[in-house]
Order: C-alpha cells, then structure tokens, then sequence
C-alpha cells in the first residue's frame, strides 16, 4: 500500500475514534448573558425560568443548566452569574444552581456595588467602593477547601469579554486558552471583577496570569461586548480543536438573555439633544441591538434555534424581588431579519419553555476532555 494511502487510513481511524465523543445529530448550545446594570434583573428572571422548565420537562430535581448548554458566556453582571453556575465545585457540579447565582447577587449587592461616599462627595458623582467587590467575588468564587478557582475550574467552557488598556484592544477571557496555558489562565473572581470595571464607577482593573507572565489593566467588558453572543457564536465556529462537528448555524442552538431595557428614545430630550452619558447608553444598546440583528439575520432559515429574551422597554429595569416574575409575561420581541423588530404574541417565559422544550430533546451535553495538551504558549511582546 501506498505511504499517502496508509497516511490517510490512520487519520481517518483517529477522526472516526475523536469524533465517535459526540453524536454528530446534536446541535451545540450556546448561553450568552448580558452586562447591564447590577441586579442581573432581566437575566436573572430567565434563567431561574430555564432552570426550572429543565427540571420540569426532564423530572429530574437536580439538573442544572451547565448540564444541557456547551459554552457560556457572559460580560459584567452576565459574567458574574455564568461564572457562578459554570465554577466546578470540585465534584464536576456547579457552585450554584441558577435560582442559587441569582439569590447570592442579590444579597451581596450592596457589597459587590457598594457606594465609596468619600469619592462620590469629592468627584459629585457616584462611585463604588473596588475594594469591597473584590472582597465579595474572592468569597463567592472559593470552595468549601479554600481552593481559588480559576477560568480552568469550569463544568464547561466559559467566556468573558473585557478590554484591555495596555494593547488597546478587547480581550476575552476563555477557558479554552486557558487550557492551553497558564499564561491564559486567571482566577475566577479576578475575570468578573475585570469585566465589571465600568469607567466611571470603578477604576481600571489589573490583573495577571496564574504563571505571572501575562498582565492585562481592563475595564468593562460592556464598553465593546455588552452583549457577548456574537463572541460565544464565533468561538464556537471557529474552534474545530473543541467543536469538530460544528461547520454552521445550522450546527447550533442559542439562548441570548439581555439584562434590561433598550430605552434609546427615552435617553433623547424633546428637543432633540442628549448629554454626554446619554450617547453612551445608546451606544453601549446599539451595540446589543447590532449583535441581535446579525444573529437574526445569521438564523433567518433556522430562526427556532436562535432566541433573544429581552424585556421590551415598559420601563421595569428596577424591578427587584418577587416583580422579577413580571419580565416573564411581558410579550417577548423579534428582531427581523434584514431590519426591524416585531412584538410576539408568546411572552417571555412561553418563548423559553419553547426553547428548553428543544433543548432538552438534545440530550445532556457529553463534550470529550480536550485532545491537546498543554502546549507552551508565549506571550506575545507587549505583555500579552
């Protein structure tokens, strides 16, 4: 037999033995949470939903939702709450269940987004106090041993966009690079904090690999990536190493939770001017707004397979305790493909009982260790 013939039987027999991980008929499903505000008010109300409507249609009491999504992915308080019920205990589960993540935010928020009076007396402004966030995240992202978990401690990939000040560039914390290298590896509590750092409230964050080598100075992932599903989408097309079965959308079902809101023509005066923080709220909702129309545009044959749950600007961002309930029946919104949005009959909570209704039809999800190991990653010349 011919060498090339040989060569080409034994990688076939490889990809055959590397594939025959998955059942190439599953589609790989995605979780994206918005940054926005610091309550998680919005997403918190649909993943406690989904969690609940995975238990139900599955009659199992303890599922959770890293047990039926294969990447996560979140930016400010999003990342916060991924970060939490995606951190692997120790015994291959979740730190917190979705209802868990939502109910320890909520009472650790005013440590977590503590007011610094001082600062705010002297800039006329509000400021939140770094220091006790950062006391507040080290706890929640800490097992029961002390063990400091970090972007590797994950039940299943986790990505957090954020932007980088020394390259001028954003930058996403992802569990795969983090496999790679400890270059590429962070403490958990020190990704969320990063993606958090909104200019203005808190300051630039400093951060460094668990192997010192690599250096970032962030802020808020929300100022590039408020909403991350694009970078979750992209990860997984392109990232044959992880998803070697994935060759399209068609490959793909995905949930896209926003965080509150989209009050563009709110933030305008009557006259037609805005002032300076006003241009940025509707940059920062242009930008989850542009995310959602390519997505919808990307699944206009397949739209089943993608949904945006958002509430649709009744002006309840504030809600807090038992009225979380009420963004569920608020009537969910479309975008269209090409342009536009539409209001849909079904609410919120209907739209993802829809959702999990297909999810769970898939199956748990059963993603192999990766095949690479470790390798020698170096950082590249300005630190990065």
């Amino acid at each position: 037999m011919e060498l090339s013939k040989v060569t080409l039987e034994i990688f076939t027999k490889l990809e055959q033995k590397w594939l025959a991980h998955y059942e190439t008929t599953k589609k790989i499903r995605i979780l994206s949470i918005d940054g926005g505000g610091t309550t998680g008010i919005v997403a918190g109300a649909a993943l406690i939903q989904l969690e609940d409507q995975i238990r139900l249609k599955t009659s199992d009491a303890h599922a959770q939702i890293a047990d039926f999504f294969d990447v996560i992915a979140g930016t400010g308080v999003g990342a916060i709450l991924a970060a939490l019920i995606s951190a692997d205990d120790g015994t291959g589960h979740p730190l917190f269940t979705a209802r868990g993540a939502v109910d320890i935010i909520t009472q650790n928020n005013s440590e977590l987004f503590k007011v610094n009076k001082l600062a705010g007396f002297l800039f006329r402004r509000k400021i939140f106090n770094g220091k006790s966030m950062d006391k507040a995240l080290k706890e929640l992202f800490k097992r029961e041993d002390g063990t400091v978990l970090t972007l590797k401690d994950t039940c299943k990939p986790l990505l957090v966009p954020c932007f980088d000040l020394k390259s001028s560039a954003p930058f996403v914390f992802s569990r795969a690079d983090a496999s790679e290298s400890p270059s590429f590896n962070f403490e958990l509590w020190k990704v969320c904090r990063a993606t958090s750092a909104t200019p203005g409230l808190f300051k630039p964050f400093p951060l460094t690999s668990v192997d010192g080598k690599t250096s970032c100075s962030v802020v808020d992932g929300g100022l590039v990536m408020n909403n991350p599903t694009a970078a979750a989408f992209t990860h997984v097309l392109h990232n044959k190493r992880d998803f070697p079965s994935v060759n399209g959308v068609e490959d793909l079902l995905v949930l896209s939770l926003g965080n509150g809101p989209s009050c563009v023509r709110s933030k305008v005066s009557i006259n037609g001017e805005c002032s300076t923080s006003s241009v940025v709220n509707i940059a920062l909702d242009g930008v989850s707004e542009t995310v959602d129309q390519m997505l919808a545009n990307a699944f206009c044959w397949n739209r089943t397979d993608y949904v945006r749950i958002q509430a649709n600007g009744d002006g309840r961002e504030k809600m807090v305790g038992p009225k979380m309930e009420e963004v569920l029946k608020e009537r969910g919104v479309e975008s269209l493909p090409f342009g536009g949005k539409r209001l849909l009959t079904e609410n919120n909570g209907q739209r993802i009982e829809g959702f999990v209704q297909r999810l769970v039809a898939t199956g748990k999800t059963s993603l192999p260790p990766s095949p690479c190991k470790e390798s020698a990653v170096l950082p590249l010349a300005n630190g990065r």
